[in-house]
């Protein structure tokens, strides 16, 4: 049984961190949110380091972890002032390849798994479609078998990292919905290379996280080869279900550590700016708010470890899992909005960096799934309420 995260392994995690994060200033990343610009150079400095494969199996050239050590690793990494754009960076390469671990071949996983764990394949995630969203069984992108592979065409919609990656981890149908007892039957899962002359990447401007930019891709005629499936055709959305959990539990944690900056930035401004002669940390008008998020995010950190845990051991963790990840994202995001209500007009300047953090904060009560999925997941799965969607 794997145990529970020490705290000496933690300390010795976070300070070992903080020695690259510390390069990577509030200044760093609100320059590279303003001009859009994609940090090339804190991703390397994390891959020098050994943080972007850490989480991949040491057979491969990672690190080997489990999601408790990832999930500290985003903590850290967003609670440094990077927030979304700092965790969105490194985040694919933490379990966003376990389909290949768990039903990759062994070339495969030779093949991807290694340059991944050295920072040397940048990936990306081909899922969510227009008319789709969240409803994935939904998605119209088809992979028709030709000979020596399949031809793709079909479009997506909010996906990360496109202009930067070399290989997309796809999923289509290669059947209709319609074609099998299942609705999740017929979809097959890829990772393509991003051929672009068939796929037009077409970024979408957004409120916040400007570094990483959120894209639309249009794929017309792509050749995926026999030797790119992951898996067997038609079983897709079981592959792809493999790191969900994870995924959640990992998002939670770079929640955190927003939600963490956020309150330091605040408590700060509370003692030091002075009104009325007193600073404002006096009135509890200030200081209530903010001890609340304190007490909120501390019992969060506790859930998330929990979860953390569970998956690490192979034991059923979906209830944590979703839970972790739907009060971290909203309790980050109130903790952001109260820095903001205690910097007064500061707060919705630049210079103060939380604007950002707010701005970044927000949408993971959106994605990678809306808290309103997470609550009918938990009513149903959980409570044993009827299904309401």
């Amino acid at each position: 049984m794997v145990e529970m995260i020490s705290a000496q392994d933690e300390r010795e995690i976070r300070a070992s961190l903080r020695q690259v994060l510390s390069k990577f200033p509030d200044e760093y990343w609100m320059r590279h949110d303003m001009d859009h610009e994609f940090p090339w150079d804190f991703y390397q400095a994390m891959a020098q380091a050994g943080w972007i494969g850490v989480c991949i199996p040491e057979k491969y050239g990672g690190g080997g972890a489990g999601v408790q050590e990832a999930a500290l690793l985003l903590e850290e990494v967003t609670g440094s002032g990077g927030a979304l754009n700092a965790g969105t960076t490194v985040q694919v390469a933490l379990f966003g390849l376990e389909p290949i671990v768990k039903y990759g071949t062994e070339e495969q996983r030779e093949r991807f798994l290694r340059p991944a764990a050295e920072g040397n394949l940048q990936v990306s995630f081909g899922i969510t479609e227009p008319d789709a969203g969240t409803d994935t069984t939904s998605i119209t992108t088809f992979a028709e078998k030709v000979p020596g592979g399949y031809k793709v065409n079909g479009r997506k919609v909010f996906i990360s990292r496109a202009e930067q990656a070399e290989r997309l981890l796809l999923i289509t149908r290669t059947a209709p919905r319609s074609a099998g007892p299942k609705a999740t039957d017929g979809m097959t899962l890829f990772l393509a290379e991003m051929d672009r002359a068939c796929i037009r990447v077409e970024p979408i401007p957004k409120l916040g996280r400007n570094a990483i930019s959120t894209n639309m891709l249009f794929i017309d005629d792509l050749f995926i080869p026999d030797e790119d499936r992951i898996g067997e055709e038609g079983r897709g959305f079981k592959y792809l279900l493999a790191g969900l959990n994870a995924e959640r539990i990992i998002v939670a944690g770079g929640c955190l550590g927003m939600g963490r900056a956020a309150l330091n930035r605040a408590v700060e401004y509370a003692k030091q700016r002075h009104v009325f002669g007193r600073p404002i940390g006096m009135n509890q008008g200030v200081q209530f708010p903010l001890a609340d998020s304190l007490a909120k995010l501390d019992a969060v950190e506790l859930l998330i470890r929990r979860a953390a845990w569970l998956y690490d051991n192979g034991m059923p963790c979906a209830k944590e899992a979703n839970e972790a990840k739907l009060l971290a994202s909203t309790w980050a995001f109130e903790a952001a909005d109260r820095a903001m209500q205690v910097h007064g007009g500061y707060g919705y300047t630049s210079e103060y960096h939380v604007e950002r953090y707010w701005r970044e904060a927000r949408v993971q009560r959106i994605a990678p799934i809306s808290n309103e999925l997470v609550l009918a997941y938990l009513g149903e799965k959980v409570l044993g309420l009827p299904r309401s969607y």
